[in-house]
């Protein structure tokens, strides 16, 4: 039986994963257009200026966008060529060991992004074209880091328990 806090950590990784599919839908439709625009500019069409820009920012948001959906479904890529001989007990070590890892790499990943973030913003950074402050793209893909770290965290603290039912070190009043 799931619990509650994995079903709402699920939740929100499932609504974040849309959030950027959603984005990255418009990110197709954009391009689409931008280049239908190029092709037809003897007609008095263009490209939709800035079109990179906009791209850059919603495909770096959609990329972390996905990444708490896959890692809390543990679909991140293994290597099951000696995972496979090893006992479930070597599994359930490597799987809280990785679980760590993933979650010290998204915790960087999310600390350098919101430095970035910051870095931008107090330095009035703009876009080349369409002149939108830059760290609004940083804080959009801050969020999605965000929800990964927070994600990768629960990881760890469910492979923990998996580990513990797997080891046989279960406290005594949960037998």
């Amino acid at each position: 039986m799931r619990s509650k806090i994995d079903r709402a950590v699920e939740r929100v990784a499932f609504w974040t994963a849309m959030l950027g599919g959603v984005v990255l839908i418009a990110v197709l439709t954009l391009t689409v257009i931008s280049i239908v625009g190029r092709g037809l500019i003897f007609a008095g069409l263009g490209p939709i200026p800035g079109d990179f820009e906009l791209v850059e920012a919603g495909t770096a948001f959609a990329v972390l966008a996905f990444l708490p959906l896959c890692q809390f479904h543990r679909g991140h890529v293994t290597v099951d060529l000696f995972l496979s001989r090893a006992g479930r007990r070597t599994n359930a070590v490597i799987d809280v060991i990785a679980n760590l890892l993933m979650t010290g790499a998204a915790a960087v990943l999310s600390w350098r992004l919101y430095a970035g973030m910051l870095d931008k913003r107090s330095y009035g950074e703009t876009t080349f074209i369409l002149q939108f402050p830059a760290w609004w793209g940083y804080a959009a893909t801050l969020l999605g880091a965000g929800v990964f770290t927070l994600v990768c965290a629960y990881t760890v603290a469910r492979s923990l328990h998996e580990a513990g039912k797997t080891h046989g070190l279960r406290k005594i009043s949960e037998r």
